[in-house]
């Protein structure tokens, strides 16, 4: 695990180390530094596999192949035996890095397609002058370029191209604007005029002073669905996959442990991790001093599932607990991390503090919600496909329909649901999940100014959503929504939080349910066996149903979230004031912020994640607005 960097034209080591040192974070271990007067490459690196020998930058046996890596090539093993059988000879005793060149070599451009792993990845070609940016399947690590007087400059984060002379720190627009509505901003897109980010899946080719090409080489694919397989069957199939992907994720040259959050699917994690390995797993959770109110009051559940799991399990088990004054002070810090506007879950940075203090690796059970199905857009999907053909016949009301016919809405099959439903309901996914957002368009004409407004050129534009549903491949509702969040929330907002948040301290985590292998299956499985009767994540539960005591699996789905909306309205409130007294004028019509911020005090509901989202922009143009 590292942070890289890079750009091309002549040798430049102080640009280079002045990049590299801005992913200090990343890789405090040891560094690496290539440039030959056409490219310069550097690195931070954590040392996780074959911390001896296994600095970068990597060769091949003529060196006329450079590679710089963050990530891991979990099957990096079975990869190098067959490349030696075929002649391939390595310098190292088993670096995972070292295979990619050699990869490269056998297979070409397409060499990830061999490999199962999580990577950022740069290939400087000496003969061809040609260099090859890469990203893995899902994007569960992030890469950023910038191009700029045919020069390209690249690196794990923004903050270190824009140590870069040639970059500037220009804003764009549009891109902000789409965040008021996301929580995140959504890649090729970046804050910053002059940087855009790798999609996933995809590499990049840059020669003779241009981008020749950006291909995809991988992405979710949902049209070959099993549409006969069992119940007992996929499920007896998911656990195995499971079993393994856990398995190779163990492997690693450093004291590893795992999330422990209370809930399925890092629990199932954790009890996989436990068959296979006699020593007690070390385990960490996240709690919270304050007492949680109203919908958050679930969260103090965290702690006891953890706890008596953690028990039953046999694990080496440690707590992190938090209060909101911490929270605050730490939010600068967070946003940091981020390098954009960013107002989904922040909770990994705390755990991270803790962790960090007892291993470098950590196993967590993101993905699975992505996957199998969990948020409210996926539990929408059926009830709301039923309700659109029942309001074409001509049954628009509660009042219109049977009792049959109100519980095939379930879980949205009261009056009051059923309201929800009418107002977001639209026959465009793109439509209704886009009313699912903080900010709605009639809002933000409001809230920002008519400067921000010209500054952004089109924000009528066509959202990810827009851009998105043409191309989806997914033939019944639920699977539509999970390709989309496939495509847009998994890589934009959830790993982002994942990576950026752990690699603030140094701990590199690893996502089992994001197996590639696992991620081709689901994809295939049709969305009756995901949620059934209105039951989240049913063949996944049943698949760990045996891991696990049915207490659990039968638990009401939290998140892994810190409860800020309730700090907001008690121990954070005059944080929250000083805040939004603190935005920018430059971007928003202050008669807009005052009239959000009196109902908001008033105590009107349903504004959190408004406020929340215009504090982490207000944090966020602090240390980058002009």
């Amino acid at each position: 695990m590292c942070g890289i960097c890079g750009f091309t034209g002549e040798s430049d080591p102080a640009t280079l180390q002045k990049m590299t040192q801005r992913l200090w974070h990343r890789g405090p271990d040891d560094d690496g530094f290539y440039h030959d007067g056409a490219v310069n490459l550097g690195m931070r690196r954590l040392a996780i596999v074959d911390v001896e020998m296994g600095k970068q930058p990597q060769f091949n046996e003529d060196r006329s192949l450079v590679v710089m890596q963050n990530g891991e090539i979990y099957n990096h093993q079975v990869l190098r035996d067959e490349l030696e059988q075929r002649g391939h000879r390595f310098r190292t005793h088993h670096s995972d890095t070292e295979l990619i060149p050699h990869l490269y070599e056998e297979y070409g451009e397409n060499w990830p397609h061999r490999v199962n792993g999580m990577f950022g990845a740069a290939l400087w070609d000496t003969r061809d002058k040609k260099l090859l940016l890469y990203r893995d399947r899902i994007g569960k690590k992030p890469l950023y370029y910038a191009v700029k007087n045919g020069q390209i400059v690249f690196a794990s984060e923004i903050k270190a191209i824009l140590a870069h002379p040639l970059i500037s720190g220009d804003l764009d627009y549009g891109a902000l604007y789409r965040y008021f509505a996301l929580k995140n901003i959504s890649a090729p897109h970046t804050a910053f005029a002059d940087i855009r980010q790798l999609p996933p899946g995809h590499f990049l080719t840059w020669q003779s002073g241009q981008i020749k090409a950006c291909r995809s080489y991988w992405q979710p694919d949902f049209s070959a669905v099993l549409e006969d397989i069992t119940e007992e069957d996929a499920a007896r199939h998911l656990l195995e996959l499971l079993q393994d992907a856990v398995k190779i994720r163990m492997q690693c040259d450093v004291p590893y442990g795992a999330y422990l959050s209370g809930g399925v699917d890092s629990t199932a994690v954790v009890a996989l991790m436990c068959q296979n390995q006699t020593q007690p797993v070390k385990t960490f959770c996240l709690g919270y001093e304050d007492k949680a109110e109203g919908q958050f009051v679930g969260k103090s559940q965290d702690l006891y599932f953890a706890r008596t799991m953690s028990k039953q399990l046999g694990t080496e088990h440690y707590e992190y607990i938090i209060n909101a004054a911490q929270f605050a002070e730490q939010m600068p810090a967070i946003m940091a991390a981020f390098d954009e506007p960013f107002s989904g879950t922040v909770s990994t940075f705390f755990l991270s503090i803790l962790i960090k203090q007892h291993v470098k690796v950590a196993l967590s059970g993101d993905g699975a919600d992505e996957l199998f199905g969990s948020y409210l857009a996926h539990r929408l999907a059926l009830p709301l496909e039923r309700y659109l053909g029942l309001a074409a016949g001509g049954k628009a009301s509660w009042q219109d329909l049977t009792g049959t016919e109100r519980g095939s809405l379930t879980p949205f099959d009261t009056p009051e649901q059923f309201a929800f439903l009418q107002r977001i309901a639209s026959p465009s996914l793109a439509v209704w999940r886009r009313r699912l957002g903080v900010f709605q368009e009639d809002e933000l004409q409001q809230m920002l100014t008519t400067d921000f407004l010209q500054r952004a050129a089109n924000p009528g534009q066509p959202d990810p959503y827009q851009e998105l549903e043409p191309r989806l491949s997914a033939r019944d509702s639920l699977n539509k929504n999970l390709e989309l969040d496939q495509l847009e929330l998994l890589p934009n907002q959830v790993l982002p939080f994942v990576d950026r948040l752990s690699m603030a301290h140094a701990i590199e985590v690893r996502c089992p349910y994001l197996d590639y292998r696992l991620i081709d299956f689901a994809d295939r499985l049709p969305g009756r066996l995901k949620i059934k009767n209105g039951v989240v994540k049913h063949l996944h539960k049943l698949a760990v149903s045996k891991l696990l005591p049915a207490e659990l699996v039968q638990r009401p789905k939290e998140g892994f979230v810190q409860p800020v909306y309730s700090w907001m309205r008690g121990s954070l409130q005059d944080w929250v004031e000083r805040r939004l007294d603190a935005l920018p004028d430059s971007v928003f019509n202050r008669d807009f912020i005052v009239n959000l911020r009196g109902a908001f005090r008033e105590g009107k509901p349903g504004l959190e994640a408004k406020i929340w989202n215009l504090l982490c922009f207000g944090l966020f143009y602090k240390q980058h607005g002009r």
